[in-house]
Formats: structure tokens, C-alpha cells, sequence
């Protein structure tokens, strides 16, 4: 067993490049030091958590206040084991705070470098918890959704969320606050990644929908789903809940109703590629 399998490869995103050469600018290497050190122990707390429960890591792309951690997983993992994972960073954080306290006691580091790791650990830390996807408090609130709506309404719902705060903030930066440069491109690289997440949500919920039909997603019970005769699978797949089994129910003119199973759906939509067929239509021959 070798050890690079355990070590994903780690990219450092363009946002990130930018503001390296803004530091080479004006100066501020130290600070950009203090926020690095502080990210790669906040990722280092998702990738150890991803790690105990066996994810499958591609990579960890790195840009300024935070990270993302690339993954196999797509929504075919449990809730509590995808919550766990996303609690593991900002739980790096309060960490940090307890040996900064330490080390500011046995006065080894300088109190301007206590100051600054206090400030900026504070400043990750509640930056990542904004409701803003793919951010820690973006993911936090993907998952309660997760739990009460439909995955791909979930999605679409924290996208829009996302959507909506990056502008506020993007406003409250040009007319409340005052404005600073990096604040600026960090927001606008947010609004950015949330516009592409949004044209690409399509490709996303049909990889949601292909582990589950390709692998063992975790079930939790059986959910009964009522669809009109005439709708399409893509219609049907709509009310598919995480760790949920699905049983629909087609409902037919006169009150008349045939029962299909979700894999049988799955089936015909991945291999026989009835994309458009109506559901009633595919029941009749199932």
C-alpha cells in the first residue's frame, strides 16, 4: 500500500495566485503566511474526517479564506457522515483557538502574530459559515434541506440562497462598507462559482441520480411518491428524497393506480434511455 493514496493532489486556485501577487505588492506576506497556515488546517480537518470514513478524495483546491475538498461522493453518502466531514474544519478553528491561548501564555510567538492569527482565524472561521455554497455554512445548509426537500429542490433552493447573499454582500460592499479590493474579488469569485454551479445543476442531479442507480446509497425507509400517468421520469426522479427508497404510485384516469419500484425507473431511464416516454406508458410493460 503506498502512501500517495492517501495524499490527494492539492491545486491552488487562480483567486488565490491573484492574491499572492497582491501581497508581493503590498507587503503583507505575513499575513498571506497566517491565512495559508490557517486554511490548510481547516482543510486538513475535512480531509481527516473524509479520510476515516473512506471517501474517495480526488483533489483539494486551495484559494483564499478556504478550500474545496473534490470528491466521489455525491450525495450518496449518509447525512450524519456528509455533516460530520463538513463540522471537521470549522471544528480546526476552535482548535487553533485553544493553542493560540497556549501559546500566547507561554509568550513564544510575538503579541502582533498572536493578534493578527486571532483576527484572521476569527475571520475564516465565521467567513466559512456564511450561507453561501460551497462554503462550510453553504454545505451545512444543504444538508437540512437535504433532509426535508427533495435532493435536487434542495439543491436548486441553496444555490438561490447562495445566489442571493453574494449579491447583498457584493452591494454592502460597494455602498455600506468600506471597500477593499480583496473583499471585492472574493465575493465577485463566489458569485461566479454559484452562476457556474447553477448552469451546471442539471449534470449534478443526474450524477446524484446515477450512484444511486449504480451503487448502495443508504436508506433509512421508504418514501411513497403519487405521480400523474402522462409526467416523465425526470418528473418522477424530482421527488427523490436522500436515504430514501421510493415506491410510486402512478395514478391512471378513473382513480386507477400501478405501483413501480425506484430501480425499475432508474432502469429504464439510464439503460433502456426512455428519457421522454411517459411513466404510465413505461408501467404498462414493467
Amino acid at each position: 500500500m503506498t502512501v500517495h493514496k492517501y495524499l490527494p493532489a492539492v491545486h491552488i486556485h487562480p483567486i488565490l495566485l491573484v492574491f499572492i501577487a497582491i501581497s508581493f505588492f503590498t507587503g503583507t506576506f505575513v499575513e498571506l503566511f497566517v491565512i495559508l497556515s490557517i486554511v490548510l488546517l481547516h482543510e486538513f480537518g475535512h480531509y481527516t474526517m473524509a479520510l476515516l470514513y473512506k471517501w474517495r478524495i480526488r483533489s483539494i483546491m486551495l484559494w483564499i479564506f478556504g478550500g474545496v475538498m473534490d470528491t466521489d461522493e455525491h450525495g450518496n453518502r449518509p447525512l450524519r457522515e456528509e455533516m460530520l466531514v463538513t463540522i471537521a474544519g470549522p471544528f480546526q478553528n476552535i482548535i487553533l483557538y485553544g493553542i493560540i491561548f497556549v501559546v500566547s501564555a507561554g509568550e513564544v510567538l510575538p503579541p502582533s502574530i498572536i493578534t493578527m492569527l486571532l483576527h484572521y482565524n476569527t475571520l475564516i472561521l465565521l467567513f466559512n459559515l456564511l450561507p453561501i455554497w460551497p462554503l462550510d455554512g453553504g454545505k451545512f445548509l444543504f444538508l437540512l434541506l437535504s433532509s426535508l426537500l427533495p435532493y435536487q429542490k434542495a439543491y436548486h433552493s441553496v444555490i438561490i440562497v447562495s445566489l442571493l447573499a453574494c449579491t447583498s454582500l457584493l452591494l454592502l460592499q460597494l455602498f455600506v462598507f468600506p471597500f477593499t479590493l480583496s473583499s471585492f474579488l472574493l465575493i465577485l469569485f463566489l458569485l461566479k462559482e454559484n452562476r457556474m454551479d447553477w448552469k451546471q445543476r442539471y449534470y449534478v442531479f443526474m450524477r446524484f441520480l446515477l450512484n444511486r442507480y449504480q451503487g448502495s446509497p443508504p436508506v433509512k425507509g421508504i418514501r411513497s411518491i403519487v405521480v400523474p400517468y402522462d409526467c416523465t421520469l425526470m418528473d418522477v426522479f424530482a421527488h427523490f428524497h436522500r436515504e430514501k427508497r421510493h415506491s410510486i404510485y402512478i395514478q391512471f384516469p378513473e382513480n386507477q393506480r400501478k405501483l413501480i419500484e425506484e430501480n425499475d425507473c432508474l432502469q429504464r431511464f439510464f439503460y433502456d434511455k426512455q428519457y421522454n416516454k411517459p411513466i404510465g406508458e413505461i408501467a404498462r410493460y414493467s
